[in-house]
């Protein structure tokens, strides 16, 4: 709604001053009433926690049963056979270990993706301009931004000169958008042509700007679709509901079978601890017990292949549906890229990798550095700080 309104509507509704910014009474109360200004996230589960859902399978449970009662019958008639029934839980928990050792590793790669976003940001509070944590942006903050910045939070543009913010996480347009804070716009206007709105997590390619911070956190644009994914639960996968209704099949055939085998061998008048044996037996050797360790080897390689192209992949039964698309439709190819081009490789003819690297930094606002024998293209982003090339 802010990008209905014009700039001095938006100054007196957040109760705050274009000019000189926040004083730190009314910042240190928006902190308390708004919270940090950061996304949530979800409550991590315990390794124990992670290793106990691996066994919320029917067909597990069914075997971890049957295990069980072939050893306490093997103690009871002394027979000290107890093979069969360490077979089993060794298998059984080998594919938990596997399950939860992939879920660990996906969990890292994740939390690495993370640390992209820019730390700090560049406010005005007290007249003054100051750089703080990104975290503690509260709403009514002016923000200070430049090229090479990333947009703390949602805000309504004050002044710009010349600025294009690049929007692409969000709206999937790789096209950096030319913003204005004159400009005032209707009600009914699609996030990518607010052009006198900025978002969060975009990154400010060109000019400057000064802007009012309307939303943060979870209220961003961002954070509702952070949100989302944070409530939906994933449905099951194709394999998922298959090897479920296989084990429910096999478990109830196999427990019918075995409760008629021992009813038949009670009124043939064998001795009930002998049918009860045999009934355990036929079991066990009718569920496959090798199944799930199968499956999760199999998942497992296959995770552990689209790791080396750089996919990846958090539960091991995703394999199989990604694995089962033929086509990928995508309307922006910002949608499932950064849009940040970077040079994997330099080839020269009669000449230097320096002298293409000095070339390189002269169509920039970069300049080389030598980092443990290896030099990189190191951008300017502001006054204070320096930032990794991805744009040279």
């Amino acid at each position: 709604m802010w990008h209905t309104k014009a700039v001095s509507e938006v100054e007196v509704n957040f109760r705050t001053n274009v000019q000189t910014g926040l004083d730190e009474k009314e910042v240190e109360e928006r902190h308390k009433h708004f919270g940090e200004n950061k996304l949530a996230d979800t409550k991590k589960e315990s390794i124990f926690i992670k290793f106990l859902k691996q066994f919320n399978d029917f067909m597990i449970i069914i075997l971890i049963i049957a295990s069980i009662i072939s050893a306490v019958v093997s103690k009871l008639d002394g027979s000290g056979d107890y093979i069969d029934s360490a077979i089993i839980i060794g298998i059984v928990i080998l594919n938990a270990v596997m399950g939860v050792v992939q879920e660990a590793k996906a969990e890292k790669s994740l939390e690495a993706l993370k640390t992209m976003t820019a730390p700090t940001a560049k406010v005005k509070r007290n007249g003054k301009i100051i750089n703080i944590k990104s975290e503690e942006v509260v709403p009514g903050d002016i923000i200070i931004l430049e090229a090479g910045n990333y947009v703390p939070a949602d805000a309504r543009l004050i002044k710009s000169s010349n600025l294009k913010v690049e929007e692409s996480s969000l709206t999937g347009e790789t096209v950096p958008v030319l913003k204005d804070e004159k400009v005032i716009l209707g009600e009914k206007v699609p996030i990518g042509d607010m052009v006198n709105m900025l978002f969060s997590s975009c990154i400010v390619v060109n000019g400057h700007g000064e802007a009012l911070v309307t939303e943060t956190g979870m209220n961003t644009k961002v954070g509702k679709i952070a949100g989302m994914i944070l409530k939906d639960e994933a449905p099951e996968t194709p394999i998922q509901k298959k090897l479920a209704e296989v084990g429910k099949t096999l478990g109830i055939a196999c427990l019918a079978i075995c409760v008629a085998i021992f009813v038949i061998g009670i009124f043939k008048k064998i001795p009930p601890v002998e049918m009860f044996m045999t009934s355990v037996g036929l079991a066990v050797a009718a569920i496959p017990e090798g199944l799930p360790a199968i499956v999760t080897i199999v998942l497992s390689i296959g995770v552990t292949k689209m790791a080396k192209k750089n996919s990846i992949i958090r539960k091991l039964p995703a394999v199989e549906t990604l694995g089962g698309a033929r086509v990928i439709c995508s309307d922006k190819t910002g949608t499932l890229t950064q849009n940040k081009m970077q040079v994997v490789k330099m080839y020269t003819l009669g000449g230097t990798e320096n002298l293409l690297l000095e070339y390189g930094s002269m169509c920039t606002d970069s300049h080389i550095e030598e980092n443990g024998g290896k030099k990189e293209a190191i951008r300017r982003t502001n006054r204070s700080s320096n930032s990794k090339c991805s744009n040279c």
